[in-house]
């Protein structure tokens, strides 16, 4: 599993710029540079959602991964040894990126 930072603060389950979701999706399918991927499992904070908000961050979690023109995708999943994701002022999920994606 890849250790995972986290920029996007405004997620909910964003515990210190680690991941308390335990996994996440980053979709992109036809990505060719990082701004064309995002973490579709962003949920704004303050957003109704049914997760435990005291939950810790996670340094190391699973990536599904659509983005297929990453080095990293095998099998749709994420086999780089770190991966980023940015987005400090994101509210949706749009407004994220995978910073790690390197296309092939």
């Amino acid at each position: 599993m890849p250790k995972l930072d986290c920029s996007a603060t405004n997620c909910t389950y964003n515990k210190d710029k680690l991941c308390a979701k335990g996994d996440i999706l980053v979709r992109g399918s036809s990505a060719e540079k990082p701004s064309e991927t995002c973490c579709d499992s962003f949920i704004g904070a303050g957003r109704d959602c049914y997760c435990n908000s005291s939950a810790n961050g996670k340094e190391k979690i699973a990536v599904a991964c659509e983005a297929i023109n990453c080095v990293f995708n095998e099998n749709r999943s994420c086999t780089a040894k770190h991966i980023g994701i940015s987005g400090t002022k994101a509210h949706s999920s749009s407004e994220t990126e995978c910073a790690s994606f390197q296309n092939r």
